[in-house]
């Protein structure tokens, strides 16, 4: 049977993809990118928020489309949507043959072989099991740059956020296993291992009593092969003295941080159930600047949570203005059934909240625009991403850029480079997002 994988929403749902890939391809499935040849198709969906619930209903719909006119037959729902609506979307798309839960992803290969027999199934487990997968990862073709997922779930319960309804409580992945899965990846040609979780700052705490990110990123540093290793999704009340002093220290560690911090008023802050203040937000970012004078930080705020008001949003961008992120991202608030902040009265209306996000990108882009000009004349290590024919020109990343978030770097030469290529670049010219450079050395490592 020719299986095709389709994988919506964050990296680690895409590690989840990359693990089903796996475990297919051990169990004797044939892989296929060609959605035409495709006699099954799995859908890896997301539901974080409402446009993300859309993005997924509407791939499972065009999926179920494909059953009309090419190979396919069967039909799989995975992932978070399929946990959180499996019995709507077995009835409202009846094309759907199996859904598969998020702790049950290694049970792929049994459902795709029941959904040839004719039978309909829904694997779950309890969302807060022990999160425990050997299989293999597989990933795209040529991959250069891949993702650790460390841990499952989350015990903030922000108000405003379903993942604990979906993916459980924090649980922790063996530090062993972990390893082990960093050596093979390395060994199929991975040079950058960016370290994810719901919040990686609490890793082993659930196992060992005690945080244990800088001890797993010491083992990580020590594997051949991996150049670059970086830290996401930092919260900023968990960020401890031992995690900035290897971070600091190592220099595989890139020295960027995602702080996810979504608010500066203390009145929403409390709303969301955030365990900070507006005060213990700039002083986390101080200590993390003075341990490490060239970080670069990315954060995402949130607007128009209920009972937000203009004087909230202006606090904002006071705050924005003062912190001066590399990079921002900001998100209108979803109201998403289920959460205590759903129920909440003063719901601001989806104009606002956009507008207010609107106007937030705006003022980050002015910072952008600065930040991105400072690296103008500097000299940079970039790792090669590809090549854009159209125009003639290598892309690649400096350690202050994550793939498909941040900005890039575009290097006109006549070397012949490959993905994975590290080279020195000049930096000519900048951008609100981008820069554009030239190899310095005219030499590539």
């Amino acid at each position: 049977m020719k299986v095709m994988m389709v994988s919506l929403g964050c990296d680690k749902n895409r590690v989840d993809a990359e693990m089903m890939l796996g475990t297919l391809a051990a169990r004797g499935f044939e892989l296929t990118e060609d959605e035409n040849e495709a006699e099954a198709v799995v859908v890896n969906t997301c539901c974080f928020i409402d446009d993300a619930k859309k993005e997924s209903i509407e791939m499972l719909l065009e999926m179920a489309r494909l059953k009309e006119t090419a190979a396919l037959r069967i039909l799989v729902a995975a992932g978070c949507l399929a946990v959180r609506y499996k019995e709507d979307i077995l009835k409202q798309i009846p094309e759907v043959d199996a859904v598969v839960g998020v702790t049950a992803e290694d049970k792929i290969a049994d459902v795709l072989t029941e959904a040839a027999e004719g039978m309909t199934s829904v694997r779950s487990r309890d969302i807060s099991a022990d999160p425990r997968w050997e299989a293999e990862r597989l990933l795209p073709t040529g991959s250069v740059t891949a993702y650790l997922k460390i841990a499952e779930g989350c015990d903030k319960n922000c108000t405003y956020c379903v993942i604990p309804k979906v993916r459980g409580h924090y649980r922790s992945y063996p530090m062993e296993s972990l390893i082990t899965q960093a050596e093979a990846l390395a060994g199929a040609g991975v040079k950058e291992l960016i370290v994810v979780a719901q919040e990686t700052t609490r890793y082993g705490e659930d196992i060992t009593g005690h945080k244990c990110l800088h001890e797993l990123l010491r083992k990580l540093c020590a594997v051949e092969g991996l150049v670059w290793i970086r830290v996401l999704y930092a919260y900023p009340e968990e960020i401890y003295p031992e995690l900035l002093d290897v971070m600091a220290e190592e220099p595989k560690i890139c020295h960027y941080l995602d702080m996810p911090v979504q608010h500066s008023s203390d009145r929403i802050l409390k709303r969301m159930n955030r365990r900070c203040t507006r005060e213990s937000l700039v002083e986390a970012v101080k200590a993390v600047r003075a341990r490490i004078p060239d970080i670069v930080l990315r954060t995402t705020l949130l607007t128009g949570f209920p009972g937000e008001t203009e004087e909230d949003v202006e606090d904002l961008k006071a705050f924005v203005t003062e912190m001066r992120f590399d990079h921002l991202g900001v998100f209108a608030y979803s109201r998403e059934d289920g959460t205590p902040a759903a129920r909440m009265k003063e719901q601001v209306p989806a104009r606002v909240r956009r507008k207010r996000r609107d106007a937030l990108m705006a003022l980050q882009q002015g910072i952008s625009l600065e930040k991105c000009r400072e690296w103008v004349g500097r000299t940079a290590d970039v790792m090669i991403e590809g090549f854009l024919p159209d125009e003639g020109v290598y892309v690649g990343r400096t350690y202050a850029d994550i793939p498909d978030v941040d900005g890039y770097v575009f290097i006109d030469t006549s070397w012949e480079l490959m993905a994975g290529d590290f080279v020195r670049v000049r930096i000519t010219e900048a951008s609100e997002y981008d820069l554009i450079g030239v190899i310095d050395d005219e030499s590539a490592e």
